[in-house]
């Protein structure tokens, strides 16, 4: 499984997903631009001293990602689950599976329709219909992420404490 956030702007968002990432042992991906530089204090700081134990890549648009990712695959594209508030199928009824590509949108316009177009797999957070309109960014990912990994199994083993 990985993480895909496509032109993310907030630094603390993307630093606290590269620590949930280190955290699960989870692939990052970051789609340019960015809305920060990668040596942004705020950025690092949300990562706290877990750094060295993420694994980041940051590539200069979509198809470069697509790209790399497909060789990195056996030639066959990924499957990218998309992300969105304002449509997809319920998280909890979704059907993950272990080798999925979650890609999250920029925080104050979601992914684009040119990406949306490029996946059938969609899923989005319930929330109450009086409630907010959506969720931070990194608390979606966290939760996005858990419930992808825990339906396929993926925290089970003895590395897992």
């Amino acid at each position: 499984m990985k993480i895909v956030l496509f032109e993310p702007e907030i630094p603390p968002n993307t630093g606290n997903i590269a620590r949930l990432c280190a955290s699960a042992g989870i692939h990052l991906n970051l789609i340019e631009p960015l809305g920060f530089k990668l040596e942004d204090r705020y950025l690092k700081r949300a990562g706290l001293d877990y750094w060295p134990h993420v694994r980041m890549d940051v590539w200069p648009d979509w198809d470069s990602w697509l790209a790399a990712a497909t060789a990195e695959n056996g030639g066959t594209p990924p499957r990218c689950v998309l992300t969105s508030a304002r449509g997809g199928e319920p998280l909890q009824h979704f059907a993950f599976a272990p080798d999925d590509c979650l890609v999250f949108g920029p925080e104050t316009r979601g992914l684009p329709p040119e990406i949306l177009k490029r996946s059938p797999y969609r899923v989005r957070i319930p929330m109450r219909k009086d409630s907010v309109r959506s969720i931070n960014l990194s608390t979606a990912a966290g939760i996005v992420l858990f419930t992808a990994m825990s339906s396929c199994g993926l925290m089970e083993g003895p590395e897992w404490r």
